[in-house]
């Protein structure tokens, strides 16, 4: 079983999502925090799957789709390198050029 690391953005990511959820929908947190970290650990045994979206961006990263939320890391690092965790419907190519 391989490992993963959040970046600080990525932390921020996850606070603001459960933010969100705890004033929208307190019974989601736990099946989507759930639901993240297994994709996270299955990210770090197999960095290989995902897609990538150069029509976001230019950055060497691929992208896991959770429920409405995309997981972005670095296939190529180990631990793997969480980059970010953001809901879909955000201005993407904005926050991944920042």
């Amino acid at each position: 079983m391989s490992d993963f690391v959040l970046t600080p953005a990525a932390q921020g990511d996850l606070l603001k999502i459960l933010e969100y959820l705890e004033g929208e929908n307190p019974d989601a947190i736990l099946k989507v925090v759930d639901a993240l970290d297994e994709a996270m650990q299955l990210l770090a045994d197999h960095p290989g799957i995902g897609h990538i979206r150069p029509d976001l961006t230019a950055q060497d990263v691929r992208f896991w789709t959770v429920f409405r939320y995309l997981v972005i890391y670095r296939p190529d690092t180990n631990p793997l390198e969480i980059v970010r965790v953001l809901h879909g419907s955000r201005d993407l190519r904005r926050l991944l050029r920042d």
